[in-house]
């Protein structure tokens, strides 16, 4: 009885000691965009927010740098896409995904889905 009240805790131990760690990765792993949200990335394209949401404003210099850093993770740009830090600015993702063809990005994710949308 003994040996099988031992075996009982030490079970125990090990099922709190795999999901504290499995906790420890989901915090500490990583997602679309890596260690940064995609929310936090989203910030990162103020610069891109008149050319978000409307296709005919012009597409300045550091918006496309920062579309082209973020573009080579197409998950990770599909993401920013439809975070809620854009939608909450207004962006119009229809709109927003023709920001890195409008920017000439040469080796834009073309045909990309992101949600209901494809990458043009």
């Amino acid at each position: 009885m003994a040996v099988s009240l031992k075996f009982i805790c030490l079970l125990g131990l090990f099922v709190v000691f795999v999901v504290n760690v499995a906790m420890l990765e989901k915090v500490d792993g990583a997602g679309e965009c890596g260690k940064s949200s995609p929310d936090d990335e989203a910030m990162k394209l103020a610069p891109c927010a008149m050319a978000a949401q409307d296709e005919k404003a012009a597409v300045s210099d550091s918006c496309c740098a920062q579309v082209k850093r973020i573009g080579q993770n197409p998950a990770c740009l599909c993401a920013v896409m439809l975070s809620n830090t854009a939608k909450a600015s207004g962006i119009k993702p229809q709109i927003a995904m023709t920001v890195p063809k409008r920017c000439n990005i040469p080796n834009r994710p073309v045909g990309y889905k992101c949600g209901a949308y494809t990458l043009p």
